[in-house]
C-alpha cells in the first residue's frame, strides 16, 4: 500500500516559511521478513539454527516539470537484525522521450542493461563464504566499482531505430585521494545494451556491457574494476530460464589483487497460481595475490539453490528455501565456507 505524503508543504507550515515551494510527490514502501534459517556446516557434526528477522521501508519522491521532465529521487532505512542503515539515492531525470539521466551514485551503466537471471528466494546461506578470503565472484556484477560523483544515460525504448534495443553509458570520477592501505575506484567508465525479441511464444531478453575503473591505490597492479559481464533469458509463458556469464579482473576493499575471475550462473523459475519454483545456480573461480603482485592461487566457490513462495494473501508470501555450497580457497576445499542452509518464513510487504 502506497500512500502520498506532503513533506515539503507540512515542513513550510511548521517552520512558517512563505515562498516555500509546494511539495513534491512521495510515495512509501517497505516489507519485514521474518523466519527460521537453518546451516550446517562441513567443519562441524553439530547443525545450527537461529531467527532471521529484517526490515526495510523505503521512500520516493518525485515531481514532473512543466516541460514534461520527471525529477526523483529515494531513500530507503533497513533493519539487518543489527544496525538501521540508510540508503539516499541520487537524482534520476526522466525525459519525455523516456530517456534517462541518473546523477550521483551513478557510473555503472552495465549492471542496469543485464537480463535478470532466475535464482532462489530465501534468507539462507553460509555467511561464512562472504566473510573469508574466498576471491572467487558471487555475482556476474560482482566487479561493478564506481564513485558516487557520475551520471548513467539511458536510452528510450528502440533506440537507434532498432526495435527492442535499449542502451546506456556512464562515467564516474573519484576525488584522488590515493592511499596504500585501501582500494577505491577513480575515474571509471561504463556502457551496456538490452535486446528483447519475440520467438513464436518466447521473450528473449540478452544483455551485456563493461566496467573499468582506475584504483586509487598506486601499489596495486589491477585497475580497481576491469569486468565484462552478459546474459540472457527466455519466457515462455509461466516458465522462465536464464544463464549469466561474467569475467575479469579486479581489487577488492581491502587491496587483495584479483586475477582470471570467471563466474556461470543458471536458474529456472515456474510459475503456477500462487506458487512459484525457483533454482539456480552458481559456479565460480578467481586467483587472488597480495598488493602489489599478480594473482596465483585460485579460489572457488560452487552453490546449488531451490526455493517455493506461496501466496498466502496480499502482500504476505512464505517461503521454503535451501542451498548447498562448496568453497575453496588457494586450491584446498574449506569445510568451514561449505555445507548446506535452509530457510522457512514469510514476507510481508506494503
Amino acid at each position: 500500500m502506497k500512500k502520498e505524503l506532503l513533506v515539503a508543504s507540512a515542513l513550510a507550515g511548521t517552520m512558517g516559511l512563505a515562498g516555500v515551494a509546494e511539495a513534491a510527490t512521495a510515495d512509501f514502501s517497505g516489507n519485514v521478513r521474518a523466519g527460521v534459517t537453518g546451516d550446517d556446516v562441513d567443519s562441524t557434526t553439530t547443525a545450527t539454527h537461529s531467527a532471521d528477522q529484517k526490515s526495510s521501508l523505503s521512500f520516493s519522491v518525485s515531481e514532473t516539470t512543466d516541460g514534461g521532465t520527471k525529477i526523483a529521487t529515494s531513500f530507503s532505512v533497513h533493519d539487518e537484525g543489527t544496525d538501521d542503515a540508510g540508503n539516499p539515492a541520487g537524482l534520476t531525470l526522466t525525459f519525455t522521450d523516456g530517456a534517462s539521466l541518473k546523477l550521483i551514485e551513478a557510473g555503472n551503466a552495465a549492471t542496469g542493461r543485464i537480463a535478470s537471471v532466475p535464482g532462489a528466494s530465501g534468507e539462507q546461506g553460509i555467511t561464512a563464504v562472504a566473510s573469508s578470503a574466498n576471491a572467487a565472484p558471487t555475482a556476474i556484477t560482482w566487479g561493478s566499482s564506481s564513485d558516487n560523483v557520475g551520471f548513467t544515460y539511458t536510452s528510450a525504448a528502440d533506440a537507434l531505430g532498432v526495435d527492442g534495443l535499449t542502451f546506456g553509458v556512464s562515467a564516474a570520477f573519484g576525488d584522488d585521494n590515493d592511499g596504500t592501505v585501501s582500494s577505491n575506484a577513480e575515474t571509471s567508465y561504463s556502457a551496456g545494451i538490452t535486446y528483447v525479441t519475440d520467438a513464436g511464444d518466447t521473450t528473449i531478453t540478452i544483455g551485456g556491457g563493461f566496467v573499468n575503473a582506475d584504483d586509487s591505490n598506486p601499489l596495486t597492479v589491477n585497475d580497481k574494476a576491469d569486468v565484462v559481464m552478459m546474459s540472457a533469458t527466455a519466457v515462455t509463458g509461466d516458465l522462465t530460464l536464464g544463464v549469466g556469464w561474467g569475467s575479469g579482473s579486479g581489487v577488492d576493499g581491502n587491496t587483495t589483487e584479483i586475477d582470471s575471475a570467471q563466474i556461470l550462473t543458471a536458474g529456472a523459475k515456474y510459475v503456477s497460481g500462487d506458487m512459484t519454483m525457483s533454482v539456480g545456480m552458481v559456479d565460480a573461480e578467481a586467483k587472488d595475490g597480495t598488493e602489489g603482485s599478480d594473482g596465483t592461487n585460485t579460489d572457488t566457490l560452487e552453490s546449488l539453490s531451490a526455493s517455493v513462495d506461496y501466496v498466502v494473501a496480499s502482500g504476505v508470501t512464505a517461503t521454503v528455501g535451501y542451498t548447498d555450497v562448496s568453497a575453496g580457497n588457494e586450491g584446498s576445499s574449506v569445510s568451514g565456507n561449505s555445507g548446506s542452509s535452509w530457510y522457512v518464513g514469510a514476507n510481508i510487504s506494503f
